[in-house]
C-alpha cells in the first residue's frame, strides 16, 4: 500500500509537471508553437488551445506596385518563381499591410492604402491576408497571430537569402491583431526596419509580457496610434505605451464623429463581445482612416509631446520645439529624435469627419470696449486658398483692454490671409454697447510663426469685424 501509494504521488508530479509544460504542435517549415505561459495561462492572457495548422489559416501574400495598382499579384516564399515572375523588385522598400480580426469590410480600405502609397513613392506594397485564421472565434484568431507572424519570417528569410533583401527595407502595418502579427515577425527576425500598429489589440494582450505583444524592440523604429484605448474588457484597442511613438489622437479613447459602444455589462465573454462589435468599431478604425489620410497629407498629423492629454489641451507643450513635431501616421519615421527613447508619448486633436488632419494655432484677443461686457466671442479665419471657419474663443465676462487666449483645431494648412471678429450678447444682458478685437495674435504650433491682426474700432453684437495684417 504504501509503494502504491508513493507511485500514485510521483505520477500525480509527472502529470502537473507536464501540464505546467503545455502542449507543442510542430510544422516543418515554421517551427514549433506551444500553449505554455507566457502563450496561455497569465494574468490578462487566460487563453487555452494552439494555433491552427498553416494549411488552416492560409496565409496569402499580395503584391500591389506601380505596376499593377489594381490587380494584385499572389506571391510565396515556398515558390521562387512565382516571386520572380512578379513586379516584386529588390531595389525598392517593402511595405506589408496586415488586417486584424473580422477584416473583410476593411479589406478595400487597406488595398487604397497601398495606392495612396503609390502617389509618393516606388514600393512594393504587400497585402498579408490570413482571413481563414482570423475570421473564427477571436480566441483561435489570437492564437493564430503566431502562425502569420512565423509565415512573415518565413518570406523575409526567403527574400533575404534569395535577392540580398535587407530586413530593414521592410515596414509592416498592422491593424489591430495584425499589429501583434507584426511584433511576432518582428521578433522572430531581428533587423526590421520599422512597425507601425494601428490601434493594436488590446483584449488578451494589454499589459501582457513583451514577448507575446508589439514592443519597441520588435524592429528598429515603432510607432502606434491608439484610437480605441482603455482599460476596460470590451475596448478594442490597447491603452499601453508600446512603440518608441506612441500617438493618442484625441486622448486616444474616443474619437470624434464615433458613437460610443455600450456593452451590456452582463456580456463577459470575449467572443460574444468581437463578434457582436468588431465588424463596426468606429473608433478602432478610425487608425486605418488618419493612417491613409497620412501618406497624403505629408505636413497633416502633427503631435505633441505631453505626458497627458490633458497637457496638450492646456497648451502646456505647445508650439513644436525647434527640431519639430512627430508627424502621426505615414511620416512618423522623419522625426529626427523618434528612437532617442522608448514609449514616448504623443498627443493632437483630429477632426470628426473626412479629412481627418488638422493644424493647432493659439489664438490671442485683445478686446476694446467702453466697460465690461458678458456674452461669447468667435473669429472666424479664412487661408490663403479662401477656405473660412469660424471658431469659439471665450465665453463670459470680458474687460475692455484685456487678452483672452485659446487654441484651435483647424482644417486650414499654411498661413492665414483674413481674420474676423464677432461677440454675442449673453442672453438676458441688457447692456446695448459695442465691443471689437483690437489685436489677434495668431501662434501656428508646428513652426511658432507669428502672425498679428489688428482691428479698428468696435461693432455691435452679432456683426462681424474685419481685421488687417498690423
Amino acid at each position: 500500500m504504501v509503494m502504491r501509494g508513493k507511485m500514485l504521488a510521483v505520477w500525480i508530479i509527472i502529470l502537473l509537471l507536464n501540464a505546467a509544460r503545455g502542449r507543442e504542435v510542430c510544422y516543418k517549415r515554421l517551427g514549433c508553437f506551444s500553449d505554455s505561459p507566457p502563450w496561455a495561462g497569465i494574468p490578462g492572457r487566460q487563453l487555452a488551445g494552439l494555433p491552427h495548422s498553416p494549411d488552416a489559416v492560409n496565409t496569402n501574400f499580395l503584391l500591389y506596385t506601380r505596376d499593377n495598382m489594381v490587380k494584385y499579384q499572389r506571391i510565396s516564399a515556398t515558390n521562387s518563381s512565382i516571386i520572380k515572375a512578379s513586379n516584386f523588385r529588390a531595389h525598392r522598400k517593402t511595405r506589408f499591410i496586415i488586417h486584424g480580426h473580422l477584416a473583410g469590410a476593411d479589406l478595400p480600405w487597406l488595398t487604397s492604402i497601398c495606392r495612396f502609397m503609390f502617389h509618393s513613392e516606388d514600393v512594393n506594397c504587400i497585402l498579408t491576408d490570413w482571413r481563414d485564421g482570423s475570421s473564427g472565434l477571436y480566441t483561435d484568431a489570437v492564437n493564430n497571430v503566431r502562425i502569420v507572424g512565423a509565415e512573415l519570417e518565413y518570406l523575409v528569410n526567403f527574400l533575404e537569402k534569395e535577392y540580398g533583401y535587407s530586413p530593414a527595407n521592410i515596414h509592416f502595418i498592422g491593424h489591430s491583431l495584425g499589429a501583434h502579427v507584426a511584433g511576432e515577425a518582428g521578433r522572430r527576425k531581428p533587423g526590421i526596419g520599422r512597425i507601425t500598429g494601428l490601434d493594436p489589440a488590446g483584449p488578451l494582450f494589454q499589459y501582457t509580457p513583451t514577448m507575446v505583444r508589439l514592443d519597441p524592440s520588435d524592429a528598429k523604429f515603432v510607432d502606434i496610434i491608439h484610437t480605441h484605448a482603455g482599460h476596460l474588457f470590451f475596448d478594442f484597442g490597447i491603452l499601453q505605451t508600446c512603440g518608441h511613438l506612441d500617438f493618442y489622437p484625441n486622448g486616444g479613447k474616443r474619437m470624434p464623429g464615433c458613437s460610443q459602444l455600450r456593452v451590456p455589462p452582463a456580456t463577459r465573454d470575449i467572443n460574444d463581445l468581437m463578434r457582436a462589435y468588431g465588424s463596426f468599431g468606429c473608433g478602432h478604425k478610425r487608425s486605418l482612416r488618419y493612417y491613409a489620410e497620412s501618406i497624403i497629407t505629408p505636413n497633416g498629423f502633427a503631435g505633441y509631446q505631453c505626458d497627458t492629454y490633458q497637457q496638450f489641451v492646456l497648451g502646456d507643450c505647445f508650439p513644436c520645439p525647434e527640431e519639430g513635431c512627430p508627424l502621426m501616421g505615414h511620416h512618423a519615421d522623419k522625426f529626427l529624435r523618434k528612437t532617442e527613447k522608448e514609449h514616448q508619448k504623443v498627443y493632437l486633436n483630429t477632426g470628426s469627419s473626412p479629412p481627418y488632419a488638422r493644424w493647432r494655432k493659439e489664438i490671442h484677443v485683445k478686446v476694446c470696449a467702453p466697460e465690461t461686457m458678458k456674452g461669447n466671442i468667435d473669429i472666424a479665419l479664412t487661408g490663403t486658398n479662401g477656405f473660412r471657419k469660424k471658431y469659439t474663443i471665450d465665453k463670459g465676462t470680458f474687460k475692455p483692454g484685456n487678452t483672452y487666449l485659446n487654441y484651435i483645431d483647424t482644417e486650414i494648412s499654411g498661413n492665414i490671409s483674413k481674420v474676423e471678429f464677432l461677440w454675442k450678447k449673453q442672453l438676458g444682458h441688457a447692456d446695448r454697447g459695442c465691443m471689437g478685437a483690437e489685436e489677434v495674435r495668431i501662434i501656428s504650433g508646428e513652426n511658432g510663426n507669428m502672425s498679428v491682426f489688428c482691428g479698428c474700432g468696435a461693432v455691435q453684437p452679432s456683426k462681424w469685424q474685419a481685421l488687417a495684417l498690423c
